[in-house]
């Protein structure tokens, strides 16, 4: 793996803790491994398939919400994002795409 600033080589630092929240409501904490560059020491996570950056659910849910089928009357989403965070999303959507 190549580091995203300077192109040096990466070797493992540690893992950290992230929480994750699914589409069923559940929490759950998982390992995130950290890697660091050995040149420049920028040090960057290595996330899951399904997981996006700065986010605690996971992308299934976040794209529903994008792609309207998740909204605050689904049913079986009781424990769906506050409307705050759906509409942050929504409108951060709207602000990366062409």
């Amino acid at each position: 793996m190549k580091c995203k600033r300077c192109g040096g080589e990466l070797k493992h630092r540690d893992y950290v803790k992230r929480l994750v929240e699914t589409k069923g409501g559940e929490k759950n904490f998982i390992r995130v491994e950290r890697m660091i560059c050995k040149s420049c020491g920028s040090i960057f996570r290595i996330l899951p398939e399904g997981l996006e950056p700065f986010k605690h659910y996971e992308k299934e849910v976040i794209d529903g919400v994008l792609e309207g089928f998740i909204d605050s009357d689904t049913l079986g989403y009781e424990n769906y994002p506050h409307e705050v965070t759906m509409e942050r999303w929504k409108k951060s959507h709207k602000k990366h795409t062409p």
